[in-house]
């Protein structure tokens, strides 16, 4: 059985979740020291665009610590918002 990629659906006017990888390093000013990542999710997306699809993008950056309640520890919650790499 083969696996079916994007270009196997008809996304016209489709809403599509995509869950591209933007774990991006970033330097002290948080700006993004390696791209690659980004550069490679491109093409999908632009396909999906470009045969009219409506893209959602998923992703995550980095890994915040819990407090002992097991929820992440605010004063380390906008050291990982993903503003860096959202256009």
């Amino acid at each position: 059985m083969n696996k079916k990629t994007v270009k196997d659906i008809d996304v016209r006017g489709k809403r599509v979740l995509v869950r591209v990888d933007y774990n991006v390093p970033l330097d002290a000013d948080r700006n993004i020291t390696d791209d690659r990542r980004i550069v490679a999710a491109l093409p999908t997306i632009n396909y999906l665009i470009d045969n009219g699809a409506r893209v959602i993008l998923v992703s995550h950056l980095g890994r915040p610590k819990a407090d002992e309640s097991g929820k992440a520890d605010q004063s380390s919650v906008k050291k990982f918002n993903l503003d860096p790499v959202a256009a």
